[in-house]
């Protein structure tokens, strides 16, 4: 299993004013993905509101993003296959492999919990052995999930229990676990940063890869950053990241994960709104919004169509 290297974004799902999906969005976001050099998708994520949507959609969507990737090797799709019933989760990833997906990954069951790492293996290893050809990622994200069992305990359990294993989305700020999974087993796992706001500092331990929202409609500013530290610039690396964080920032100033969308309401990709229970932005916050992205003074490290 090859580990992936660059920004894997996690897309918005694209709905219409009555909440439903737009399915026909699908092949120009591929294409501003592929634009701005983006390596992967990430789909039916947190981003991409996987837990809003029904079974029945959520595999639509994968159809969808698989058939308007079809006919390119630049963009991997790795599909979010659920994470509360295994059973559900075996659906959706054998369906997965029937559409041609390049990876799929796995939350933690985050209603009732497992009590340790080893039973957290155990449920990953359901799903895992009915696609044993595909690779497996395990989704670490805490703050939603509610699942703070250590990744490096989690390693070990399933290290010899999952033989399609390939690494782990890890979207938490414990830079210790973060680099003592780095190191696991001579570094034989794909570790995926997805804290945007420190992806410099995941790049210093050793990560290569990434998966973020924000790429969705900043990846020049991320790229650059990468090129500035392979290049020895700190200090221009600092900087950017800097400006990651402003532009970060009015995610919380403006109401949290539906901000995105009107980041790319902004960038000219119009993706609609979240699903409920989501607070969205009204049109005169969004006036608002316009006028705090431009005194950020960045528009070049932004997406362009």
């Amino acid at each position: 299993m090859n580990k992936i290297k660059g920004l894997i974004t996690a897309p918005f799902t694209p709905m219409d004013e009555k909440g439903e999906i737009v399915f026909g969005k699908i092949p120009d976001y591929v294409r501003l993905l592929l634009k701005n050099k983006v390596v992967g998708a990430f789909i039916n994520g947190s981003t991409g509101e996987g837990v809003s949507l029904s079974q029945k959609e959520r595999m639509q969507l994968t159809e969808h993003w698989i058939k308007a990737a079809s006919g390119t090797k630049e963009l991997k799709i790795i599909n979010l296959v659920g994470g509360t019933s295994y059973k559900e989760s075996i659906e959706n990833a054998q369906h997965s492999r029937e559409c041609g997906v390049d990876a799929i990954a796995l939350l933690a069951p985050y209603y009732f919990k497992p009590a340790n790492a080893g039973l957290l293996a155990e449920f990953c290893a359901k799903v895992a052995e009915a696609v044993p050809d595909i690779p497996f990622y395990f989704y670490h994200i805490p703050v939603l999930s509610g699942c703070y069992v250590s990744m490096y305990d989690f390693l070990q359990e399933a290290d010899s229990m999952i033989p399609n294993l390939a690494g782990i989305k890890y979207t938490h700020e414990d830079f210790m676990d973060f680099q003592s999974c780095l190191n696991f087993m001579d570094r034989k796992y794909d570790m995926l940063w997805g804290r945007d706001e420190n992806l410099l500092s995941a790049l210093v331990l050793g990560a290569r890869g990434g998966v973020g929202s924000t790429f969705n409609y900043a990846a020049p500013l991320y790229y650059q950053l990468i090129d500035a530290f392979d290049n020895g610039d700190l200090d221009k690396a600092r900087k950017l990241q800097h400006q990651s964080i402003d532009m970060i920032r009015l995610l919380g100033k403006y109401g949290g994960i539906a901000t995105g969308k009107a980041y790319m309401r902004y960038i000219g990709f119009e993706c609609g709104e979240f699903r409920l229970p989501v607070k969205n932005m009204s049109d005169d916050a969004y006036k608002e919004f316009e006028k705090d992205v431009h005194d950020l003074q960045m528009q070049e490290l932004f997406s362009s169509l």
